[in-house]
């Protein structure tokens, strides 16, 4: 069954950092293997276990992501070498907002310290 978490915006889905997304001292969930699948989906396993269909139709067509409209392209999702889940050099996505839309967490359920971080600039 296809599962659709929060809404997560276009910009959060560049999270990613190009240095492997190191946070302090964290086990990092990461995907070991991703598909497509129809209709703007993709099957994703990640590295805790967890995994299921995300469906991305909610992007498809806009901006970047116009790109999706051939099905070819969209079919040749595949993981790039740090583990981003890649259609091209130009068009990825993190993979923390794909698990956070996976799971359903939120980005302080998956990471804990945004909270503690979060509450010393309320200072």
């Amino acid at each position: 069954m296809a599962q659709h978490g929060p809404p997560v915006a276009v910009v959060s889905l560049f999270w990613y950092n190009v240095n492997g997304c190191k946070r302090r001292g964290e086990l990092m969930i990461r995907p070991i293997s991703v598909s497509a699948l129809p209709g703007y989906r993709i099957n994703v396993v990640f590295s805790d276990g967890a995994q299921g269909a995300v469906d991305l139709s909610d992007l498809a067509g806009r901006g970047v992501f116009k790109a999706w409209k051939d099905e070819r392209f969209f079919a040749g999702v595949y993981l790039g070498p740090g583990r981003q889940i890649r259609w091209s050099e130009e068009i990825e996505l993190c993979p923390d907002a794909v698990y956070m839309r996976l799971t359903g967490k939120t980005p302080e359920e998956l990471f804990p310290q945004l909270e503690h971080e979060s509450s010393h600039a309320r200072g």
